[in-house]
């Protein structure tokens, strides 16, 4: 049985909690009275328990399937009611001093610390660690554990990126059901995409990560040619079945690789050669897509199907870098050049762009309004606070041109921080003239503190994108 003293130890542990200043008040205390705190000290004092065995009432034997693993703690039954549902219903049930747990080699390998944050209410782990505390977390119902895990997955997603555990995140959160970090992941995958296929974790990507990245529009990476050839070489590696390769390879989008590139594709790709008959008709829209005018061909065509909608490729010929430093010292302003459009038929025509990053832009709902009146007296007008004023930034064209009809520019502002040694995306924004329209770019953003998480080193890292969308001049059938 357990002890009297261990039974008050953890009645007080559970009685009392912190206050600002080390300070901890009783539960049912009033306010403005105050103990002392020896709370490091108690949680000392339990970590001390688990660790000698004293007053220990139940043994856990951990042990997989096979038996080639087996662990043996010394337990107390009160600590591990206490803190897990699933342990109380156990213990209630149990017929012997041993309890028997049968887990997986990698929750076996851990099971010591996850048993110590039961008692002390903190552990220590490496990014190979996480997914199998997490299953322990979700097994013996232990839900303060569980969030804590999936939000610290969330925030070290540019270190396990590096490690290549990301993607293996992505599959146990499909796995354990946990929608919130497997959104987290495969936006954090699709916004890194061309480091992503330079790494050792690609081969790794299941075909149904690899078919959910394909169908999404906001990947960012070099080129759809640079998609192309990462596609090729995950199917030579992985070998799927035909259904697999032929839906992966109708994602691609061959409007947006150039001409030429198609070409040369046809004649070398083993893949593209194999399953030819299988994007036929793709390809065929992309070449009459390059040999008209996008006008023209949206006459007869759908040019409003994803075949003919860019994702955000950062390569020159779509936009450019732009790093300001010290961001909210003034306005600045940069110019720079895009191609038309994708089409071969627009190859060699450029449209000159001018961006304005304003670090203080009110707008015009706030601005104080002035008549001939007001205009006399303007020390008395209500200025708006400075908190009021946000970041903005303004794309437009340096001419109008005929050309441009039939088309519209989305501009894409992606925004990119320096997160444990290397560059990844933050934010993307999407608009047609102005930031405004997005309403939350670089909301919440404390661009004047250089520790910002918006910021590296003091700068603003952003790359624009200039997206033509063609209009379809035709009616669609429904």
């Amino acid at each position: 049985m357990m002890t009297g003293a261990l039974y008050l130890l953890l009645a007080v542990w559970l009685h009392i909690r912190p206050l600002s200043g080390g300070l901890l008040k009783l539960e049912g205390e009033l306010e403005g009275s105050n103990v002392i705190s020896h709370s490091q000290g108690l949680v000392g004092r339990l970590e001390t328990l688990l660790l000698h065995g004293n007053s220990s009432d139940v043994s856990l034997r951990v042990e997989t399937a096979d038996g080639d693993e087996v662990k043996l703690i010394q337990a107390h039954a009160l600590v591990l009611s206490l803190q897990s549902p699933t342990f109380s219903r156990m213990l209630q049930t149990r017929n012997s001093s041993t309890l028997v747990l049968q887990e997986s080699a990698d929750c076996v390998a851990v099971f010591e610390k996850f048993i110590r944050y039961l008692y002390c209410g903190e552990l220590s782990m490496r990014l190979d660690q996480v997914t199998a505390l997490h299953k322990l977390a979700i097994k013996y119902g232990v839900s303060d554990l569980q969030q804590g895990l999936t939000e610290y997955m969330s925030r070290n997603l540019a270190g396990a990126s590096a490690s290549g555990h990301v993607v293996g995140w992505y599959e146990y959160a499909v796995v354990a059901g946990d929608e919130g970090l497997k959104t987290t992941c495969l936006q954090f995958l699709s916004w890194n995409l061309s480091f992503v296929l330079r790494s050792t974790q690609w081969p790794s990507v299941s075909a149904e990560l690899l078919l959910a990245l394909l169908r999404r529009s906001d990947l960012v990476l070099q080129s759809e040619l640079e998609l192309f050839e990462g596609l090729e070489a995950w199917l030579i590696q992985n070998d799927p079945d035909s259904l697999t390769v032929e839906n992966a390879l109708r994602a691609v989008r061959y409007a947006m690789i150039p001409p030429q590139e198609l070409f040369r594709l046809q004649r070398y790709s083993p893949i593209l050669r194999r399953y030819h008959e299988s994007v036929r008709d793709l390809l065929y829209l992309s070449f009459q897509f390059h040999s008209a005018s996008p006008m023209q061909l949206a006459k007869f065509f759908d040019v409003n199907c994803s075949l003919f909608v860019p994702r955000n490729y950062l390569v020159a010929s779509w936009g450019t870098s732009w790093v300001v430093n010290n961001p909210m010292r003034d306005d600045r302003s940069t110019s720079f050049q895009t191609q038309l459009g994708p089409s071969g038929h627009d190859e060699g025509k450029r449209v000159t762009w001018n961006a304005l990053f304003s670090p203080r832009w009110l707008p015009i709902s706030l601005r104080p309004m002035y008549n001939e009146q007001s205009a006399m007296h303007q020390s008395q007008a209500v200025q708006p606070p400075m908190s009021a004023a946000r970041p903005r930034i303004i794309i437009t064209p340096t001419t109008s041109s005929a050309e441009f009809a039939g088309v519209s520019f989305q501009k894409t502002v992606i925004v990119s921080t320096r997160q444990q040694g290397q560059l990844v995306v933050q934010n993307i924004y999407n608009f047609h003239q102005s930031t405004e329209e997005a309403g939350d770019f670089l909301a919440g953003a404390d661009l004047q503190q250089r520790s910002s998480e918006y910021l590296t080193e003091g700068s603003l890292h952003l790359h624009v994108i200039i997206k033509p969308l063609y209009q379809t001049l035709i009616a669609i059938k429904k």
